[in-house]
């Protein structure tokens, strides 16, 4: 061991008797002895700070080493620095609130019977039922002042959309007997009618009321499978069928023959009735209603009954159908009360005057003296022909607009949705297109036939699903001689305005109302290129080409 050594040794063991010294004794000495043994405490403070943190789990202190290795030991030492982990603070922050348990539940019912408590706990609840009260009685009021909704009408299934008369059954297809009449079933479905007035199909002799059969099918028209065929199959397409079971309607002695077979005729139609009701009819059709009805009073009440009152096995409406050759107002108004028919198709349209001011006036009476859902409009049928014919070719559109936006049930002849023309015949050919290839003449035939047939089912579906077209009040606005123009209105419906202009020139309709908005959108137009579909227009300055006509349509603004 050299001086060095012996002399370190000497002084860390003077350095240990010290410690125990200054424990033992009392602190006073003298201060040499004070200031060595300060700076031999400083000195072990700063030697365990300097101590890495693994060195006490492997093996305690180290002592130091001779000469560079000491010197080495001690920079190591010195470069280490005590760091606290991240995850040690987030455990003591854990624990801490962990720690916090809050009340117990004697401290909160302590809590919760103080003064300061329950006084909070009654205003608390006083505001929570002051609200509730306030915000039940802000309901109440919004119901009170809303404006109520109008109660819906009693209709029936013929007041939802358009008749489709087929009065000869040879004519309407090529296979010229009612199956083929079951075959264009879907077609009919396209176009959007409610129901099919079919016939009559009976074996009936002109003028021969010996030889009438109401319960056989005539046999150029079919049988009676075929007839049951077509009407499940329609009424699977959600159309009614309805049966003209006129008597006399080959003859020209009148629809009941002479007066002194009108209660014979009445009289067997009676369980005829009975027959076709059971083959699943959805009502009947007559001619000639107020004949019988002032004749056999009596049996007109059992026709009516029979017709009209559902069973148990038929609990559906059925409809009767009265045709007259009446055409003034006063006159189909009291045959709709006399004879209790549930439609009456009348003249009032056909009256053969081109004044559109004297229809106007007699549409206004009708509507005013009746309810709508009994009145019926029709232009052609059986005896008269067809649409195009009645009024050319150029107004068939015009008309067929007025037609399906009059308040009641519009009833069409088999092909004026496409403009069939008689020729030579009141029952003409039907026309069924194809996808064919024609050229010239005969393709523009066909396409202004399709172009008719899509505007007929888009005003037919468009009445059908409108409240204010099936059964809205009519507001008529303005009628002139060639002129015509009404609103249909219901409730909080969109409202319609139906413009005419039958002149041979154009002409400009200014309309006043209150009703009437300072903008409209077009619907549906005769002339789609001069009024464009969904463009807008001044219904109150609405500018019409001749043969012209348009639906407008605006919103309820309350």
């Amino acid at each position: 061991m050299n001086t060095e050594e012996t002399q370190v040794e000497l002084q860390d063991a003077g350095s240990r008797d010290a410690e125990l010294k200054d424990a033992e004794e009392p602190p006073a000495q003298d201060a040499d002895a004070t200031e060595a043994d300060v700076s031999e405490a400083d000195l072990d403070r700063e030697e365990q700070e300097k101590q890495p943190m693994t060195g006490a789990g492997e093996g305690g202190e180290e002592a130091p080493s001779a000469g560079g290795e000491g010197e080495g030991a001690t920079a190591e030492k010195n470069g280490a620095v005590k760091l606290k982990i991240p995850e040690e603070e987030e455990e003591e922050e854990e624990e801490r609130k962990v720690k916090f348990t809050g009340l117990n539940k004697e401290e909160l019912l302590r809590v919760a019977g103080t003064p300061g408590w329950v006084r909070t706990r009654w205003a608390l609840l006083v505001v929570f039922w002051l609200g509730w009260l306030g915000m039940l009685g802000g309901a109440v009021l919004i119901i009170l002042q809303a404006p109520r909704c109008r109660e819906l009408p009693a209709t029936n299934w013929w007041n939802e959309g358009p008749l489709y008369q087929i009065g000869n059954i040879q004519a309407f297809t090529d296979a010229r007997d009612l199956k083929g009449v079951e075959q264009k079933v879907s077609s009919l479905s396209q176009m959007k009618v409610r129901g099919v007035v079919v016939g009559p199909l009976h074996v009936a002799p002109a003028d021969d009321a010996m030889g009438l059969r109401f319960e056989e099918v005539s046999p150029e028209n079919g049988n009676l499978e075929q007839f049951k065929g077509l009407v499940q199959a329609a009424q699977k397409k959600g159309i009614s069928v309805v049966l003209d079971l006129t008597p006399n309607y080959q003859g020209s002695s009148g629809a009941w023959f002479s007066n002194t077979s009108v209660t014979s005729v009445a009289e067997r139609l009676k369980s005829a009735l009975v027959f076709w009701l059971d083959q699943g009819v959805d009502g009947v059709q007559l001619s000639g209603v107020e004949r019988v009805a002032a004749v056999v009073p009596s049996l007109w009440a059992d026709i009516r009954a029979i017709v009209q009152n559902g069973t148990k096995q038929q609990p559906n409406k059925r409809v009767l159908i009265g045709v007259t050759e009446r055409s003034s107002p006063n006159d189909v108004s009291d045959l709709l009360s006399s004879t209790g028919v549930d439609l009456l198709i009348s003249r009032v349209l056909r009256t053969g005057s081109t004044d559109t001011a004297e229809h106007a006036r007699s549409i206004q009476q009708l509507y005013s003296s009746n309810d709508q859902t009994r009145l019926a409009w029709s232009f052609g049928g059986r005896d008269e022909g067809h649409l195009a014919s009645l009024v050319g070719p150029a107004l068939a559109r015009l008309n067929l607009l007025l037609l399906l936006t009059l308040p009641g049930t519009p009833v069409v002849n088999y092909g004026d949705e496409i403009g069939l023309m008689d020729e030579g015949t009141k029952f003409p050919r039907m026309l069924w297109d194809s996808d064919e290839e024609l050229n010239g003449t005969l393709q523009e035939e066909r396409a202004e036939r399709l172009s008719s047939r899509r505007f007929f089912r888009a005003l037919s579906e468009l009445r059908s699903k409108e409240r204010s077209l099936m059964f809205g009040d009519f507001l008529l606005l303005s009628n002139s001689s060639s002129s015509l123009a009404y609103l249909r209105v219901w409730d909080q419906s969109p409202r319609y305005l139906a413009v005419f202009n039958w002149a041979e020139e154009s002409a400009m309709l200014q309309l006043s109302g209150v009703l009437l908005p300072l903008q409209a959108s077009v619907t549906i137009s005769t002339n789609n290129s001069a009024l464009p579909t969904d463009s807008s227009v001044d219904p109150r300055n609405l500018w019409l080409g001749p043969g012209q006509g348009t639906l407008l349509r605006f919103p309820y603004t309350g």
